[in-house]
C-alpha cells in the first residue's frame, strides 16, 4: 500500500481543536454537528459554521468529515435534513453516519457518506451490503482481529469493490460491543446512542452482602473500564492488513491530546513509508514508533492496550479512574497583544505565576496550538525569573492572538 492510500483521521471536539489537528499533520478532520453526534458534550458545530471549516481543512490540502452518527427519531428528520444539505453546500468531503434515515438522505442528496462503528460491521456480507449502498468509506467494529480485518479486505480487492477501510488506531475503548451501551441511559437516562455517555463504567463501585451488609470496593481493576487504544507500535501491521483509514479517537479531549496524538501518528506513518520493506526496515520502524509512544503517555490516557487486534485483550482494564498521562495543563492568562513584526506575545498573568524555563502553552479557535519548551520571557519590560499574578509578560512566539488563553505544562 502506497503512503497516498493512507489517511491519519484526527478529531476535532472544536475550533482550536481542529486547527491544531490540521497544523499537526491530519490528513483528514472529523467532528459533530449540533444535535446529531456521538459526542453531545464537545462543542460541535453548526451549519453556518460548515463552509468556514471546509475553508479550513482545504488550506491544509485535508478532508472534512462531519459525523452525524447517532440514531435519529421521526422529529429530528427535518433538522437532520437540513444539516446534510448545508455540509453538501459547504464542500464537506463526506458524511459518518449508520442510522438509515441519514444513509437514505445522504443517498438521495448525493452526499457522500461514511459508516461509523456504530454499525457494528463485522463482516464483509455486510461490507458488500453498505458498498452497494453507495458507502465510500467502511469503519469496522472496534472487536475485529488483524485476520478477520485482512479477510475483508482481501474481499474487497477481489471484488473491486469502490470501498475503503478505516479502523481506530488510538483513543478511548467502550466496554460494550462498538460503544452501543445501555448503561447511562437506564442509570441517567442520557443516552450513549445519542452521544450523551456519562460513563458509569469508568467510576469506583462498592458492592454490598445483602445479609451481613458487609461492603466491598471495586477500584483496584475498573472491569469496565478499559485500557486506551495505542497501535503506534505496529502501524506497519495495520498498513498489511489493508487498512486505508487510521482514526484517532477523542472529540472531547484537550487540544493538547490532539497535537501529541496527531503528531505522533503522523511521525509513524511517515516513518514507516520511510523504511525499506524488509525485516531490518521494520525493526527500525518499532524501535522509532516507541519513541513516539513514549510522547503519546504524556497526554490524556487511561493506560495503552493493543485493543482487539491481536484477540480479545483479558487483562487491558484501567488501574484507577482518571488519565495516566504525565503531564498536566494549569490556566495562567490570557494574551493581550501580538505584534507580529516582533513575533512578541504580550500575556496577562491571571494566576498561579510563571517560572523562567516552564513550558508553554498557548490555544485559541484561531490560533490552534502553539507549544514551547524552556520559557524566556520579559516582565515589565525587564528579563525575569519569574513572573506573578497581574504582571504584564512578553516573550518570542509563532503567532498567536488576542484573546488566546495560555497554560503552563507541568509534571504530574
Amino acid at each position: 500500500m502506497h503512503r497516498n492510500t493512507i489517511e491519519l483521521i484526527s478529531p476535532a471536539g472544536d475550533w482550536t481543536c481542529l486547527r491544531t489537528a490540521l497544523q499537526a499533520g491530519a490528513d483528514a478532520v472529523y467532528f459533530g454537528a449540533e444535535g446529531y453526534n456521538m459526542r453531545a458534550a464537545s462543542r460541535s458545530f453548526t451549519p453556518e459554521e460548515l463552509p468556514e471549516v471546509a475553508n479550513a481543512c482545504r488550506e491544509y490540502g485535508a478532508k472534512a468529515y462531519l459525523a452525524l452518527n447517532t440514531l435519529i427519531y421521526d422529529n429530528e428528520i427535518s433538522g437532520m435534513l437540513e444539516t446534510v444539505t448545508a455540509a453538501k453546500s459547504a464542500g464537506i468531503d463526506a458524511v459518518i453516519c449508520w442510522d438509515m434515515a441519514v444513509i437514505e438522505t445522504c443517498r438521495a442528496e448525493e452526499m457522500p457518506f461514511h459508516i461509523s462503528t456504530q454499525a457494528s460491521i463485522s463482516n464483509y456480507a455486510a461490507v458488500r451490503h453498505f458498498a452497494a449502498l453507495g458507502a465510500s468509506m467502511i469503519v469496522l467494529a472496534r472487536e475485529l482481529t488483524i485476520e478477520q480485518i485482512t479477510a475483508i479486505t482481501e474481499s474487497i480487492r477481489r471484488d473491486d469493490l469502490p470501498v475503503k477501510i478505516e479502523c481506530f488506531v488510538h483513543g478511548a475503548m467502550c466496554v460494550a460491543v462498538s460503544g452501543r451501551c445501555f448503561m447511562s441511559q437506564d442509570l441517567f437516562g442520557k443516552s450513549a446512542n445519542r452521544g450523551e455517555c456519562l460513563q458509569p463504567c469508568r467510576r469506583k463501585y462498592s458492592i454490598t452482602d445483602t445479609d451481613e451488609k458487609f461492603e466491598l470496593e471495586l477500584g483496584e481493576d475498573y472491569v469496565m473500564s478499559p485500557e486506551d487504544l495505542c497501535a503506534i507500535e505496529f502501524i506497519d501491521v495495520l498498513v498489511d492488513a489493508g487498512i486505508s483509514g487510521f482514526k484517532i479517537e477523542g472529540r472531547n479531549r484537550s487540544p493538547e491530546y490532539v497535537q501529541f496524538t496527531t503528531a505522533a501518528y503522523r511521525r509513524a506513518i511517515d516513518a514507516f513509508f520511510a523504511e525499506e520493506n524488509t525485516a531490518e526496515g521494520r525493526k527500525r520502524f518499532r524501535k522509532t514508533a516507541e519513541k513516539f509512544k513514549e510522547d503519546l503517555s504524556r497526554v490524556y490516557n487511561r493506560g495503552f492496550s493493543e485493543g482487539f487486534y491481536f484477540g480479545q485483550p483479558f487483562d487491558a482494564w484501567a488501574k484507577r479512574y482518571g488519565s495516566l498521562g504525565t503531564e498536566k495543563k494549569t490556566y495562567i492568562g490570557i494574551v493581550q497583544k501580538y505584534y507580529p513584526k516582533a513575533e512578541v506575545a504580550e500575556i496577562l498573568i491571571h494566576a498561579r505565576g510563571l517560572q523562567s524555563g516552564e513550558t508553554l502553552s498557548i490555544q485559541g479557535p484561531e490560533t490552534g496550538l502553539v507549544l514551547f519548551d524552556d520559557t524566556r520571557f520579559y516582565c515589565n519590560e525587564e528579563p525575569a525569573e519569574q513572573a506573578g499574578k497581574g504582571d504584564l509578560v512578553t516573550l518570542r512566539c509563532d503567532r498567536v492572538r488576542k484573546g488566546d488563553k495560555v497554560y503552563v505544562i507541568e509534571k504530574r
